[in-house]
C-alpha cells in the first residue's frame, strides 16, 4: 500500500492541484493509520527539508508581506509534512523504489499520450502547429517547463533499465521526442547531456557501442531540436546584440551588458531568458545593498512587491511576447529566490539539500538519483520551483524517497 500511496502522490502532480492534494493527505492518513512504532526513524538526509519550511515559517516574524507570507506556507507545508512521512514509514527497498519509479513512469508516458491526442483533435480543428509545442502542448496550468521536469524523470528511468525489450525502448524513445517537443533549454541541455554520460560512464557497453550511442544521440537531438521549436527558442538567445527592422516591428534585443548596467529601459526592449535572468540577479544586488535583508530576507514570497518596486524604478514595465510583464515575475531561479525571501540562511539550507542530494546518488552509484540531483541543481538557475505547488511536491518526494531507499540487497539496520 504504501508503494501505492507514494505512486499516486507522484503521478496526480501534472493533474489539477485538488487530486494532488487528496492524495498527499491520504499518504499522510495512512501513514498514521498503519503506525507501527519499530518503523519510526529520524532520516538526517531529510532534516534540510524540515528545517527550511521551520525558517519560512518563522519569517512571518519579519515578513513584509505578512499576507502573503502566511498565504505561502500552506503551500510549502509538503517541505515538511512529506519526510514527516518518510520517517514514520517503513525504509523503502530497492526493489520499492524501482516499483515507485516504474508506476510513475508508465504514468507520465499515458499523461503524454493523452495530450498528444489532444493536440491532434485540435490541429484537426484549425489549429496551427503550435498545439504540439510548448505551453501549447503541456497547458498553460502545467506549464511545460514543469512538465519537462516530471517527463526527464521518467526518461532517466527507462534508459536506465538494465534488460531494456522493444517495448522498453520505444517508450524512451517516446519521452525523448515529447521532452524536445515540450521545448524547454535547460531541460532538454540537461538531459541530451546526462544520456549521453549514461552510455560513457554507467552503460558497462562496449567503447565501440558507447561512440555509436553517442553519435547516435547527438544525431537525434540534432534533427529534433532543427525541425522542433526549440531551434527557434535557442535562436532567440543567441539574437541579443542587434536593432531588429521595422518590419519586424522595431524591436531591439537587450544585451547581457545592457541587462546587467541599463537603468533606463524602452517599451520596444526585449529581454530573452539570459538577459532577463541577469537582469533579475542585478536587481536582487541592488535590493541587498538598500535593505538591510542580506541575515533575514524579505519573508517567504514577500519579495515581489520590492522587484515590482525595481521595474518601475527602471522602466521595465511592459510585456514580453506572451504578454507577462517583466516586473511582475518573480526571480525565475530558486537560488536568488531564497536568499531575498529568506536571507543567507535560507540560501545556506538549499545549497546543503542538493549536496546531500548529490553526494548520495553518486555514493549509491544510483544514475537515476544522480540525474535526478543534476536536473534540480541546473533548474534551479533558470526556475524558482519549490515556490510553486506541483514544483515543491515533486522535488520533496522524490528527495525523500531517493535519499531513505536502501540500496540493493541492503537490509534497514545498514547503512544506505
Amino acid at each position: 500500500m504504501l508503494i501505492f500511496f507514494i505512486s499516486a502522490a507522484l503521478l496526480t502532480i501534472p493533474l489539477s492541484y485538488v487530486y494532488n492534494s487528496i492524495t498527499l493527505i491520504l499518504f499522510v492518513l495512512y501513514t498514521f493509520l498503519s503506525y507501527n512504532k519499530q518503523n519510526i526513524k529520524l532520516r538526517l538526509p531529510l532534516l534540510p527539508l524540515m528545517l527550511l519550511f521551520m525558517l519560512m515559517a518563522l519569517s512571518l516574524l519579519w515578513s513584509v508581506d505578512f499576507k502573503s507570507t502566511l498565504k505561502a506556507l500552506s503551500r510549502e507545508a509538503p517541505l515538511l509534512f512529506i519526510p514527516v512521512t518518510f520517517c514514520f514509514n517503513q525504509t523503502l527497498s530497492y526493489k520499492s523504489l524501482n516499483k515507485i519509479l516504474e508506476n510513475y513512469s508508465l504514468g507520465i508516458i499515458l499523461f503524454g499520450i493523452i495530450l498528444l491526442g489532444r493536440a491532434i483533435m485540435r490541429y484537426g480543428e484549425g489549429a496551427g502547429t503550435d498545439v504540439f509545442f510548448y505551453h501549447e502542448l503541456a497547458t498553460n496550468d502545467v506549464n511545460a517547463i514543469y512538465l519537462s521536469v516530471l517527463v526527464s524523470m521518467a526518461l532517466m528511468y527507462f534508459l536506465c533499465k538494465k534488460k531494456k525489450t522493444f517495448w522498453g525502448h520505444v517508450m524512451m524513445l517516446f519521452l525523448l521526442v515529447f521532452l524536445f517537443l515540450l521545448s524547454s533549454k535547460v531541460i532538454i541541455i540537461t538531459n541530451v547531456l546526462l544520456i549521453a554520460l549514461y552510455y560513457i560512464f554507467y552503460s558497462g557497453m562496449t567503447v565501440r557501442g558507447r561512440v555509436a550511442a553517442v553519435t547516435l544521440l547527438c544525431i537525434m537531438a540534432g534533427l529534433l531540436g532543427y525541425y522542433g521549436k526549440i531551434n527557434e527558442r535557442i535562436a532567440a538567445e543567441f539574437t541579443n546584440n542587434k536593432q531588429q527592422n521595422e518590419a519586424e516591428g522595431g524591436v531591439h534585443y537587450v544585451t547581457l551588458q545592457e541587462a546587467w548596467s541599463r537603468n533606463d529601459f524602452n517599451g520596444n526592449d526585449f529581454l530573452n531568458g539570459t538577459s532577463f535572468r541577469l537582469y533579475q540577479i542585478r536587481i536582487f544586488t541592488e535590493m541587498l545593498e538598500e535593505d538591510p535583508v542580506l541575515f533575514t530576507g524579505y519573508g517567504l514570497n514577500a519579495s515581489d512587491d520590492k522587484v515590482e518596486e525595481q521595474g518601475i524604478e527602471h522602466n521595465l514595465v511592459h510585456g514580453d511576447k506572451d504578454g507577462l510583464f517583466y516586473n511582475k515575475l518573480n526571480f525565475h531561479n530558486q537560488y536568488v529566490q531564497v536568499f531575498a525571501d529568506l536571507g543567507i540562511f535560507g540560501f545556506l539550507i538549499v545549497i546543503v539539500m542538493l549536496i546531500i542530494n548529490l553526494k548520495k546518488g553518486i555514493h549509491k552509484k544510483d544514475f537515476v538519483h544522480i540525474a535526478f540531483a543534476i536536473v534540480m541543481i541546473s533548474l534551479f538557475l533558470t526556475e524558482s520551483f519549490l515556490w510553486r505547488q506541483r514544483g515543491v511536491v515533486f522535488f520533496t518526494m522524490f528527495y525523500c524517497i531517493f535519499n531513505t531507499a536502501l540500496l540493493p540487497g541492503a537490509t534497514d539496520k545498514q547503512k544506505i
